[in-house]
């Protein structure tokens, strides 16, 4: 479980100024020996409290400033090296408590230059009067021991909880970022979305935060204070947004910003109050040759998360509810537009299915997208891990090629070919229900990804549709655009000119390579022509041990091309599928690495001898 309890500050220096004689001096030697030192040096030396010793577990070290011996320049550079400024003045003498705004406060104002520093305001010498001289400040006696301890601790306080950023003294009232954040969390933790914290969400909340359930009676007692000070803030016996915004005002009010501190680092905000990039992105090693999918835990996660989400249980996010989902990001991790991406129902609206399809796809492609937008959701909230738990990282290619065996879920398809050559309809046509009804604007507007599931021996996998952009034969491909779980070369049967481009291609990027390839005849409703190329398509995949061209058109409503794409995805250790298939005893030589291997053999040889090759044209 990762712990954002405590502020990431690895030590604490806190700097005492104030008129000669009030006591600095003495207050230092008096904590550090626990009596009060008779004869008092102009000035004591630095010293640190090691961590063990502090009530937050961070060192500490406390300064001392004496006019006798020290210079304004030194006084100004001390002041900004130190963390918090504790300004003592002496209770029975007045002319102290006037040096604080006459000198020292506008001196600490000017040499923090741009930062708002922490001052503490320390009145010493309290066993000299019998009554308190000024509200908020810590008031201390170096003579008695009195309040010494908790002088420090306040002034520790005050750097590692500081007030603010969470707080407008003259407004009464919390900063829009420390709002923010509050309202971020208090969405995170409305497990329901009915816009309330029940008592089983607060407990929820209360652990989260504190490691302790909240006790029934402090349950009452939050309860019968908020609907005593605030009309609004307790509906249906629960907790609505502005009571929960109202606690936070109320504990910083009565000094205790830890606990409004405590609330916000366990959900991932730094010092200034945005989310910190280790909470956001946690690290992940991805070895060369692996990938990312989503875990069990991350498609609960999502699963339960949409099932919420969908209000009116149509099965669909509405553009409505869909905003309402991430109305806790700083934005949507992608475009409520997304029908050319995933399936959706007849509104474009995302469904269950859909919705595990776009985040395979982020999962996949941009896997610190994922880690980042399951923080916002609350994913480490639910669940009591970091986000790392939704994430799988799959196994090196090179191993799986090794072992002849595969246990990925999402595989990576790159379809390539020259313009014109139908790549785009290809890809949109994986997402859609009937392809005849596929219009020139779908295809025209399509994404740069397509991703849908298939059905591989009973298995679900995700395969995702990259189109590469196509340029001239010579122009060089990158590396980005070749490295992929499975090649889809497309031509056009009825442009003689379009095969060679994906002839060429596949010479001098796959034929050597360990990606499988297959070649598809787009357009296949038309007549086929004779392509000027020394080879035609059908010889040039028996010259080079590939599996005979697939035909494919939109009129035709066949998608056994996506299964066999993902299937020799799955089996990457039998590249050269147009040898297996002109070989069955090939494939129980092959080994799958699976149980019952012959039936599956058997299964595989038939897949690739259907009605998806030239047959289905």
């Amino acid at each position: 479980m990762v712990a954002w309890t405590v502020s990431h500050r690895r030590h604490v220096r806190i700097l005492l100024v104030g008129d000669q004689g009030v006591g600095k001096t003495s207050l230092i030697l008096s904590l550090v020996s626990e009596e009060f030192p008779e004869d008092v040096p102009p000035k004591a030396e630095e010293i640190t409290i090691p961590a063990d010793v502090t009530p937050e577990q961070v060192p500490t070290n406390i300064v001392d400033y004496s006019a006798a011996e020290q210079t304004d320049e030194a006084l100004a550079e001390e002041i900004r090296k130190a963390h918090v400024v504790c300004i003592v003045y002496s209770v029975e003498c007045e002319e102290t408590l006037d040096g604080i705004t006459e000198r020292w406060l506008p001196m600490v104002q000017k040499c923090s230059e741009l930062e708002r520093k922490p001052v503490v305001l320390v009145g010493n010498k309290i066993d000299l009067v019998d009554y308190s001289t000024i509200d908020s400040c810590v008031e201390c006696s170096a003579k008695t021991l009195h309040n010494i301890s908790e002088m420090f601790y306040y002034a520790q306080k005050a750097v590692l909880h500081p007030t603010a950023p969470l707080y407008i003294m003259e407004e009464q009232d919390l900063t829009e970022a420390c709002k923010k954040a509050l309202v971020r969390i208090f969405k995170v933790c409305d497990i329901d979305g009915d816009g309330l914290l029940n008592d089983y969400e607060l407990n929820h909340f209360q652990r989260r935060c504190f490691n302790a359930p909240l006790q029934p009676q402090v349950l009452d007692e939050v309860k019968a204070v908020l609907m005593k000070n605030t009309p609004d803030g307790i509906r249906d016996d629960s907790v609505t947004l502005s009571g929960f915004l109202f606690l936070h005002c109320l504990f910083i009010q009565r000094g205790r910003n830890e606990t409004t501190w405590a609330v916000l680092r366990r959900f991932g905000y730094n010092e200034s109050l945005t989310m910190s990039d280790e909470y956001l992105h946690p690290p992940v090693k991805i070895p060369p040759g692996s990938s990312t999918e989503l875990s069990h835990r991350g498609q609960q996660f999502l699963a339960s998360l949409f099932e919420r989400s969908d209000r009116d249980g149509d099965g669909a996010l509405s553009p409505t509810e869909f905003q309402k989902l991430f109305s806790a990001c700083p934005t949507p991790p992608f475009s409520t537009d997304i029908k050319r991406t995933i399936p959706t129902n007849e509104n474009g609206w995302p469904t269950l299915h859909g919705w595990l399809c776009r985040w395979s796809l982020m999962t996949l492609v941009d896997v610190n997208k994922t880690l980042e937008y399951l923080a916002y959701l609350g994913f480490s909230v639910h669940e009591n891990e970091s986000q790392l738990a939704a994430i799988h990282v799959t196994r090196e290619r090179r191993i799986d090629l090794a072992k002849k065996q595969n246990s990925r879920t999402v595989y990576m398809c790159h379809v390539i070919g020259a313009k014109e050559a139908a790549k785009t309809t290809f890809c949109r046509a994986f997402l859609a229900h009937d392809m005849k009804r596929l219009t020139d604007r779908d295809i025209r507007h399509s994404n740069r990804y397509a991703i849908n599931t298939v059905q591989v021996y009973g298995q679900e996998k995700y395969l995702v549709l990259r189109d590469v952009d196509a340029r001239l034969v010579l122009d060089p491909l990158q590396p980005s655009e070749v490295n992929c779980d499975v090649a889809c070369l497309v031509y056009d049967i009825g442009n003689p000119k379009s095969f060679e481009y994906i002839a060429r291609i596949y010479i001098k990027y796959f034929a050597e390579s360990k990606i499988p390839v297959l070649i598809v005849g787009t357009k296949a409703d038309l007549e086929e022509v004779r392509q000027d190329y020394l080879l035609q398509p059908h010889d040039f995949c028996h010259k080079y041990k590939l599996l005979q061209p697939q035909f494919f058109s939109v009129k035709h409503n066949k998608k056994d091309v996506y299964t066999k794409l993902a299937t020799m995805a799955a089996f990457p250790h039998l590249k050269q599928f147009g040898l297996m298939s002109s070989d069955p005893l090939l494939w129980w030589k092959a080994g799958l690495g699976i149980a019952a291997a012959t039936i599956v053999g058997f299964f595989v040889v038939k897949a690739f001898h259907g009605p998806g090759s030239a047959a289905a044209r």
